[in-house]
């Protein structure tokens, strides 16, 4: 028999902006700049509601390597 639960918004509030959180997030973007090589980088930072990483192409050859074949997108699955 399935029991009730209540979820509380604080603590998710708290998980989507912790340190732990940044780490793992990070953790997938460091595995996808091995993946892709030179030219890409991350950004990180702590949003309102979620901390937030960003992979993005630095270079002309990155960019049109990732318009070309979505590869930052590749790289992160």
């Amino acid at each position: 028999m399935a029991k009730n639960f209540e979820l509380s918004y604080e603590g998710v509030h708290q998980l989507l902006t912790s340190d732990e959180m940044m780490s793992i997030c990070q953790g997938y973007a460091d595995r996808a700049l091995q993946s892709l090589g030179q030219g890409y980088s991350s950004n990180q930072h702590r949003g309102k509601n979620r901390v937030n990483v960003e992979v993005k192409a630095d270079t002309w050859e990155a960019r049109r390597d990732n318009y070309n074949n979505n590869s930052i997108l590749k790289a992160i699955k």
